[in-house]
């Protein structure tokens, strides 16, 4: 895939464009997006991403347009598991709903400054050692493994991390606990400090990288051409702000997301070990030769990577269905019982 110097000036001038746009238009003054809003830009976003799609398929052909769909679309899952942390920063600090706009639109930006940073740093070690394949595979399982572990307890573990960064935050910084506003400092008494409002940002900045650590080697797992990866997280994170908005209530009704994820994740680190193993060059394995295993193709990818979301996102919307119909039938005999004894 050859991109030239314009093609990625081009590139970054329109993302950056659409994310000037999207902070003019709809976080610039705090409000809460309705419903309606919300949906509307959030197809607008997942329009654009498939139109983009289709024009690296055009422009380059059937197997990078593959790719972008997905590596767009795993890393689209893996936003979604990502507001559940939003969600809980969201309520560790108290942003007033008028300002949560603001907060996750300058949060994904970061998010996207710190994934290019990891993608311009993934893109020069797999070009200079191609054991870093071999890194990213067993690191992704080893994630897998953990989302399982820590499914569950995600408010536990982010509430300890969230507490950490704010008893670390004060003892460097003046800080204030009310809000002034959508400021991120104000001055109180002559003195400048900080308020909860800069105290998220820096807790969601802080997540980002880890998210980034996550995200990065899955998605190079599914294409190593660094302008798929840069683009399929720019659209990713894109319309993320709506998402929030779109489906807050939805999220706790993903039961069994987690596990989907880790499924995904798990599969992609086993292709990144069977790509590493055609590929390799370590001395201590099979003598520095390529071992002749089978490779996934990205087409296989796509549709396990499509396949395990959809089971997962219906088997959680119908056990949550039958449990709240279940609670809502014993709420009902309780209240009749009750009744007959008065």
């Amino acid at each position: 895939m050859n991109v030239s110097a314009l093609g990625w000036l081009i590139t970054c001038l329109v993302i950056a464009g659409l994310f000037i746009f999207d902070f003019v238009t709809h976080a610039r003054v705090p409000h809460a997006p309705t419903f309606r809003e919300s949906a509307i830009w959030s197809a607008v976003y997942i329009g654009l991403a498939i139109i983009f799609g289709f024009v690296v398929m055009w422009i380059w052909g059937g197997t990078y347009g593959g790719e972008y769909f997905a590596g767009y679309v795993t890393e689209k899952a893996l936003s979604v598991d990502n507001l559940f942390v939003f969600v809980i920063i969201m309520a560790t600090f108290s942003v007033p709903r008028e300002n949560q706009q603001k907060v996750l639109l300058i949060g994904i930006v970061m998010a996207l400054v710190m994934r290019g940073a990891f993608i311009a740093v993934g893109a020069a070690a797999i070009n200079a050692y191609s054991w870093v394949f071999y890194l990213f595979g067993f690191f992704l399982i080893y994630t897998a493994v953990k989302l399982i572990r820590e499914h569950g307890h995600e408010e536990e573990i982010e509430e300890e991390r969230e507490s950490k960064i704010i008893r670390l935050a004060k003892r460097f910084l003046p800080t204030t606990d009310e809000y002034h506003g959508g400021k991120l400092t104000t001055k109180i008494d002559g003195k400048r400090v900080v308020t909860p409002m800069l105290l998220a940002l820096v807790a969601i900045g802080f997540t980002d990288i880890l998210f980034a650590l996550d995200s990065i080697p899955a998605i190079y797992g599914l294409t190593e051409e660094a302008y798929i990866v840069f683009t399929a997280n720019a659209f990713a994170l894109m319309g993320l702000r709506q998402l929030f908005f779109l489906i807050g209530g939805l999220l706790d009704r993903l039961i069994y997301l987690a596990y989907g994820l880790s499924i995904i994740l798990a599969f992609i680190g086993v292709k990144l070990v069977l790509h590493a193993l055609h590929e390799n060059t370590l001395g201590f394995v099979n003598g520095g030769e390529m071992v002749s295993v089978p490779e996934i193709s990205t087409g296989l990818s796509l549709a396990v990577i499509l396949g395990v979301l959809i089971v997962t996102a219906v088997a959680s919307l119908l056990r949550t269905r039958h449990t709240d119909a279940k609670t809502a039938s014993e709420t009902s005999q309780s209240e009749t019982s009750q009744s007959e004894t008065s």
